[in-house]
């Protein structure tokens, strides 16, 4: 981390106070995540309804991304990092006033059938899409921040730095949040994840933002739309190739433990994230650093290679120590990919654009993960969960086929991106 000593004293103390408040964001996000999905089981919920309330979290981000891009170029980040942090600091309370309401059930008549309605459920849906504001707003800001105070050479490597809070938060915070629950109850575990949600708000309170550069408009020109950037190649291709990686990983976060439990080995989940954590933390340490000195191309491409031959050795795991070595190519994969496909948009925007493109791209991942539940369920469901792995596999080795193929402005231009040295033809800074 010798980056950090050419930095001013000021510039370190903004990132150091910008990771700590993404620690308490990443940490209070995962902390919910052992704790959540028994909280809404004790309400009355059925296995089927604890899955529609946990995916409305996908609802909300998916409906705020665009607005809450825009508004990171147009009023900042930092009034977007508030945003995204007041959600988790709000949410694990609005889950708690559900153990204060009475039943509501509602009732009505079509036909010969009557249907009756979990009010409390909905209102937890409600919540929970309000909860997925978070990663909506954190995430673009938090990315276009550090991008904008980041030295155009050294770009990379503070990336892969600032993005260690992901690996750490996730690690941790499910841990805190489990352990809290069974030496306590749900009061406490959700209480302490409201206050890392507050303590995160102090943190981004003491950040200070660089003058944002605003490009000159004619007062008859037409805003640019935010959808309309997605027609451009420089923001289109890696945002299809994260819809398909984004599949792989909503298979593995949803279908795991089922997976599992069918192939009937004897492991703990938990160990396939606690490995792929560790694995995302020490890759980022290395890839950042090495995408300024030799290109992103090269590392977005063993990304892609990583996440296909780990999808491929879950497809066809049998014992535990096979499902651990997947978990941990896993994470090497998404510890590499994720990093050099922000620092990649970094390259290709504008500073007043930059919540913009890093939200469109974010938006492909974001549904992936949406649609993985549902098409590779109804997979599973006539293939097994071991077949809907591997179909995974196949979507992350069609993504790495487009990204060599239409990286850049041709053929010949995109393998040499994608393969050894050759220069990004989008940069905007070059």
């Amino acid at each position: 981390m010798k980056v950090f000593a050419s930095f001013s004293p000021a510039l370190r103390r903004n990132l150091w106070i910008l990771a700590s408040a993404g620690l308490c964001f990443w940490a209070g996000l995962a902390g919910l995540l052992p704790t959540l999905p028994l909280f809404i089981e004790t309400l009355g919920a059925t296995g089927q309804q604890i899955g529609v309330v946990m995916a409305s979290f996908a609802i909300g981000l998916l409906l705020a991304r665009p607005q809450l891009s825009r508004l990171a170029d147009e009023r900042g980040r930092k009034l977007v990092l508030m945003i995204g942090m007041a959600a988790i600091a709000i949410a694990p309370f609005l889950y708690l006033l559900a153990t204060a309401l009475p039943p509501l059930l509602w009732q009505w008549q079509w036909g010969e059938q009557t249907f009756t309605v979990n009010g409390v459920l909905v209102l937890l849906m409600l919540f929970r899409a309000f909860h997925g504001l978070s990663i909506a707003a954190f995430v673009v800001a938090y990315s276009a921040l550090v991008i904008d105070i980041s030295p155009p050479g050294q770009r990379g490597e503070l990336i892969g730095y600032m993005s260690l809070v992901n690996p750490i938060g996730m690690a941790t915070g499910p841990a805190l949040g489990g352990y809290l629950l069974s030496a306590t109850n749900f009061v406490v575990a959700f209480l302490v994840m409201g206050i890392l949600g507050i303590a995160g708000l102090i943190f981004i309170s003491q950040v200070e933002e660089p003058e944002r550069q605003v490009s000159e408009r004619s007062p008859h020109q037409p805003k640019p739309l935010f959808w309309r950037l997605l027609l451009t190649p420089r923001v289109r291709v890696p945002a299809v190739i994260l819809l398909l990686v984004g599949l792989a990983f909503g298979t593995l976060s949803t279908f795991a433990p089922l997976f599992i439990r069918e192939t009937g080995v004897d492991l703990n989940v938990g160990l396939i994230y606690t490995a792929s954590a560790i694995a995302s933390f020490g890759i980022r340490l290395l890839v950042g650093r090495a995408s300024d000195r030799h290109g992103r191309g090269r590392f977005i491409t063993l990304g892609l290679g990583l996440y296909s031959l780990a999808m491929g050795v879950f497809w066809q795991a049998q014992t535990a120590a096979m499902f651990l070595l997947a978990g941990f190519l896993q994470g090497c994969a998404g510890g590499t990919l994720i990093p050099m496909m922000a620092a990649l948009m970094g390259d290709r925007a504008h500073p007043n654009e930059r919540g913009k493109v890093f939200g469109l791209v974010m938006v492909g991942f974001d549904l992936g993960i949406a649609m993985a539940g549902p098409l590779f369920g109804t997979f599973a469901d006539g293939f097994s969960y071991r077949n809907s792995f591997g179909l995974a596999g196949v979507m992350t080795s069609l993504a790495l086929l487009i990204f060599i193929t239409t990286s850049s402005k041709n053929l010949a231009a995109s393998l040499r991106f994608s393969l050894s040295r050759g220069r990004d033809v989008y940069a905007t800074d070059q």
